[in-house]
């Protein structure tokens, strides 16, 4: 049962840390709520993700991850409007404030997070009866498979210089979250990670970028800023050459 002790001290956490960022949501105290959402749901989804197979598991896992595609939108709204202030563009903000103001006042009513945070009221009880009866295989050994499975595709994309940059993004991601969750079984040396860090948080200034100028061929009061976010977009592609290739040598050295 220690797995499963692990797995629910984990589930806890998630979810004392949800409710704190809801109250921060409700009494509206900051502008990093929505972003700490989203963190925690990567959290989450990566400590589930390797045992969303089993029945118990499913419905947790579906309803972080419908949470996560719910407020991508929002976060990427967010980060934009923040970016046009900073840029003085106080028009092109204001005009998408109102959008986002919706976006949080959805958050505030409490009813996205109500079915996620009822799932994380049951799933311990639910998680300790399969386990008691047989029906959760979790150990180290089936743990530490997952993590070589997914150091291994993200290896084997770092290795293909056509790779896309958004699988790239989306690969890093899951490897760093699923061994900071399971640190325990971590197979990643500190090196490694920290060179994770550094390639995630490089491809998330891409990302931006790139999403920016798609937005901008859409969005009219956004167009005359498109040639300026494509050629940073390319100067950021080009500065993540180097930490790729440091963290393909450091994923390919032992622990």
């Amino acid at each position: 049962m220690a797995f499963v002790d692990s797995l629910v001290a984990q589930l806890l956490r998630c979810q004392v840390d949800l409710w704190e960022i809801q109250a921060r949501l409700q009494a509206e105290t900051d502008r990093e709520a929505l972003h700490d959402l989203r963190i925690q749901l990567r959290r989450l989804r990566s400590l589930l993700r390797p045992l969303r197979q089993h029945a118990c598991i499913a419905p947790l896992y579906a309803a972080a991850a419908e949470l996560g595609r719910l407020t991508t939108p929002w976060r990427d709204l967010e980060v934009l409007i923040t970016h046009l202030q900073s840029q003085g563009l106080r028009h092109a903000s204001a005009v998408r404030e109102a959008a986002l103001q919706s976006a949080y006042a959805t958050l505030r009513d409490g009813q996205v997070l109500a079915p996620l945070l009822a799932l994380l009221d049951n799933t311990p009880a639910t998680l300790r009866n399969a386990a008691q009866q047989g029906q959760l295989p979790g150990s180290k050994k089936r743990i530490r498979a997952y993590l070589h499975k997914q150091r291994k595709q993200l290896q084997v994309a770092l290795a293909d210089s056509q790779s896309d940059r958004h699988r790239l993004r989306l690969l890093t991601k899951r490897v760093r979250y699923s061994n900071e969750m399971y640190a325990r079984w971590s197979i990643e040396s500190a090196a490694s990670m920290a060179a994770l860090k550094v390639v995630q948080a490089t491809l998330g200034d891409w990302h931006d970028l790139y999403q920016w100028g798609q937005r901008a061929s859409r969005e009219a009061d956004l167009q005359p800023l498109q040639a300026y976010w494509q050629l940073r977009a390319n100067q950021a592609l080009a500065a993540v050459d180097v930490p790729l290739h440091h963290l393909a040598r450091r994923l390919a050295k032992p622990h």
